[in-house]
């Protein structure tokens, strides 16, 4: 007897907008019929449809599952959802306004990549929209301590932020000399030191055998397989896949540098048969036909993927790379090889997975178990072992 699939119908806020959500299962006779309508969207971050709330959508929603799925609302579509904190917008002046668009164009006229451009802009606007109504000519580097005592600190940003908003600062003082702050005393702080979440090999193959999903399984296998981080995938095209030669060639990646990664043996038969399935048109990874996959579709089916497997580690798609990394070196494949393999400007870079890698570490004996062994070795005539007596 085949049941009927189970629709779940809340209300809420998303991106300040007052929505129906609608969750289930996959099911392609459910996508189908929610697609048809043409006002539903789907999110990526809450893996679910939406539509605006009201009255009519909400009695469409129910028309639209009537006899195709049981219907469950929830109390909070009788409510007002009470709505999220709205982001404060920024108030700064026409004129800082213009010094910052300004910069921009100086850090693209340096060859700086869109990524971090955008990450120095939120940084700058964030620092000036602090200042206010404070000239720039009048800055010190009390205000750069002040910004980040009274706004880093309090939405918890982590050293490697902290590090990049110094770097924003002093090249925007580069850009911009004129104020007090005095770009040599500007300290960035300590790099953290925090070895990589590190997968075993059992657990990279739980991982593929758990995601049921061709084409997931696919982009895990090729992350794993090849180390790449997750720009690299999403940047991959078909035209850089070579399977007769089992090579792939990562272009114009992070430095903006090219190169070549051995493709698996095992992954090809994967590969084939993903691409003789979705049959994607430019990219390997497609979410629409010729369009880029999301990182955050990577992130969340990955995700889904170790629950899956029951891993309770916290993984990511860079943890693949790690667990890459390291597995090689536990291979005995040399640092220089493996540095080349990541795409790694400094070999300091690579010989963080020395202190990951088990290969070494196993051959060392601890000192129990040298005295242990000494023990043994002196009572080889006796029954029992020192160790084992009871007092």
């Amino acid at each position: 007897m085949n049941t009927l699939p189970t629709v779940n119908i809340k209300r809420g806020y998303y991106k300040n907008q007052d929505l129906i959500f609608v969750y289930f299962k996959y099911n392609d006779q459910l996508i189908s019929a929610i697609k048809r309508t043409k006002v539903f969207n789907w999110s990526v971050s809450r893996r679910c449809w939406h539509t605006p709330f009201t009255d009519h959508h909400l009695e469409l929603t129910n028309q639209i599952f009537d006899s195709i799925a049981i219907i469950t609302i929830d109390q909070s579509i009788y409510k007002l959802p009470s709505q999220l904190s709205v982001k404060k917008k920024r108030v700064i002046s026409e004129k800082n306004k213009e010094i910052i668009r300004a910069y921009v164009s100086y850090l693209r006229g340096k060859c700086y990549s869109e990524s971090t451009i955008k990450t120095y802009f939120s940084f700058i606007a964030d620092f000036f929209d602090f200042i206010n109504l404070v000239p720039l000519e009048e800055l010190t580097n009390r205000h750069v301590e002040l910004f980040i005592e009274n706004v880093f600190i309090p939405r918890h940003y982590s050293i490697s932020t902290h590090r990049q908003f110094t770097s924003a600062i002093k090249l925007f003082m580069n850009f911009y000399p004129y104020s007090k702050i005095d770009n040599l005393t500007l300290d960035r702080p300590k790099r953290s030191n925090i070895l990589p979440t590190v997968l075993s090999n059992e657990e990279i193959i739980n991982i593929l055998r758990c995601t049921k999903n061709l084409k997931h399984r696919a982009i895990i296998a090729m992350i794993y397989s090849a180390g790449l981080r997750i720009s690299e995938l999403i940047n991959l095209q078909l035209t850089h896949i070579d399977i007769q030669r089992r090579q792939l060639i990562i272009k114009n990646s992070k430095g903006r540098k090219d190169r070549n990664i051995i493709l698996a043996k095992s992954c090809i038969p994967l590969m084939l048969n993903y691409l003789n399935t979705y049959k994607p048109e430019v990219f390997f990874a497609e979410g629409k036909p010729s369009e880029k996959y999301s990182p955050e579709s990577v992130r969340a089916f990955l995700k889904r993927s170790c629950k899956a497997a029951n891993i309770r580690k916290k993984v990511t798609p860079h943890t693949l790379r790690h667990s890459y990394a390291t597995h090689l070196l536990e291979n005995g494949i040399d640092l220089r090889y493996i540095q080349e393999l990541l795409g790694h400007a400094k070999p300091e870079t690579t010989m963080i997975y020395t202190h990951v890698s088990k290969k070494d570490l196993l051959r060392i004996e601890s000192p129990l178990d040298v005295a242990v062994k000494k023990i043994s070795q002196e009572a080889n005539n006796q029954d029992t072992l020192r160790l084992k007596k009871r007092y």
